[in-house]
């Protein structure tokens, strides 16, 4: 499988990476509000299998030198591949390439393992997102 990580930021054409959250976040797992105002000011990441968009997620400036890691996400059929470990890693280079200390995300409770294993820390208790359960969770760059 050939891979690609490609940085987007608006007026990019975001539609493949839209596309991804489309499937998997609303098609998959049902929610509703899963495009919103920050998609036009933050970074995106799509990753491409074979010259197709697979994955993606977006980045964008939190507080305390900490960048808020959001809508990270893979096709179905693309998972079990570490493509979700190759969109982190790449996250977290461009964190620190443009000063980041470290990333802060709210990861649905069923993915907290897989960022556990990515070096994230959980910081809070699970609260819910419209009909999902998240914890918060960081990781300080080194």
């Amino acid at each position: 499988m050939n891979i690609a990580i490609h940085w987007l930021h608006a007026p990019d054409d975001l539609r493949p990476v839209f596309g991804v959250r489309e499937n998997v976040f609303m098609q998959e797992q049902g929610f509703q509000n899963e495009f919103d105002d920050t998609d036009n000011t933050c970074w995106h990441l799509a990753l491409t299998a074979d010259g197709k968009t697979v994955g993606c997620a977006r980045i964008f400036p939190d507080k305390d030198g900490l960048w808020h890691v959001g809508r990270v996400a893979v096709i179905k059929e693309y998972r079990k591949c570490h493509l979700g470990s190759a969109i982190m890693d790449a996250v977290e280079k461009k964190v620190a390439g443009l000063g980041g200390k470290g990333m802060i995300l709210s990861a649905q409770c069923q993915a907290v393992g897989f960022y556990q294993k990515n070096g994230y820390q959980v910081i809070s208790e699970p609260y819910m997102d419209e009909h999902c359960p998240h914890q918060d969770m960081v990781k300080v760059l080194g």
